[in-house]
């Protein structure tokens, strides 16, 4: 009769953990992992601040994207990199390497891929094209740029290699169109920070009821279709890079959603 009390805690804790659990999490997956050293330059470009939608543009960020996700952390890619728009939320470790310009002990900065830097077909790659294909070259915001090196260089040598996006909370989804239209706008992805392939459905429907969505540009995805918002949407994301990895994100947009809102999931590529 003395273990009565303790048994009866027991049961109490687990009934207690169970009712907290989220049934609606997804499993884990591995982590992306991070690329060699890969020789590369890198220069910088926009406002002095490093925030603004200078910084995001081509990709599709706004300026409070830039300032409330990426913040001065930010490059625009070079065409290789940019990878037609593929490349858009990949993150990169930079390091300042062969130049008298780069800050004692050569610091390195993590920096997410949020524009394009178009080539300059007037000027030679070696002489002022530095965008210019194939080359691999990053055009950074100033405060990060300024983490590797003295603003007087202008251009300098890199070691760059791809690195897991660290990002805080889930998936986020900013929703734009009409009642047939839906252009999501797919942002904070964690992992290999980029995405290929999008699919929504309705919540509750079964997986058949998926329909693909195709990619517009940057990081926006469209899908035609009427799908109605009186219950959520529940968005499946495959993302880019190898090797590809794919989420579900159930609980982001919910029932009575509108186009011009942005919504976060709880689940991301951990």
């Amino acid at each position: 009769m003395a273990r009565a009390p303790a048994i009866f805690a027991a049961v109490i804790l687990a009934v207690a953990h169970l009712a907290s659990a989220d049934y609606r999490s997804q499993p884990s997956v591995p982590s992306f992992p991070t690329s060699d050293w890969t020789d590369g330059s890198a220069t910088f470009y926009g406002d002095p601040s490093g925030l603004g939608a200078d910084f995001g543009g081509a990709c599709g960020y706004c300026a409070n994207d830039i300032v409330s996700m990426y913040s001065t952390y930010t490059a625009a890619l070079s065409t290789p990199l940019f990878a037609d728009g593929n490349g858009c939320g990949q993150c990169y470790e930079l390091r300042c390497v062969k130049s008298p310009w780069c800050n004692p002990g050569s610091p390195s900065v993590i920096i997410t891929g949020t524009n394009l830097c178009p080539p300059n077909w007037y000027l030679a790659s070696d002489n002022g094209g530095w965008c210019n294909p194939p080359r691999q070259h990053f055009d950074m915001a100033t405060p990060a740029f300024l983490k590797l090196a003295q603003r007087v260089a202008g251009i300098i040598p890199v070691q760059f290699r791809r690195v897991p996006c660290q990002r805080s909370g889930g998936v986020r989804f900013c929703v734009q169109g009409n009642s047939y239209w839906l252009l999501l706008y797919v942002m904070n992805v964690a992992g290999a920070g980029d995405v290929y392939d999008v699919a929504v459905k309705r919540y509750g429907a079964d997986e058949g009821s998926y329909v693909p969505a195709s990619h517009n540009w940057g990081i926006t995805f469209q899908v035609f279709a009427p799908f109605g918002n009186d219950v959520g949407l529940v968005v499946k994301i495959t993302t880019y890079s190898s090797p590809q990895q794919t989420i579900v994100v159930e609980d982001a947009i919910p029932a009575g959603w509108s186009t011009g809102l942005c919504y976060q999931g709880s689940n991301n590529f951990y």
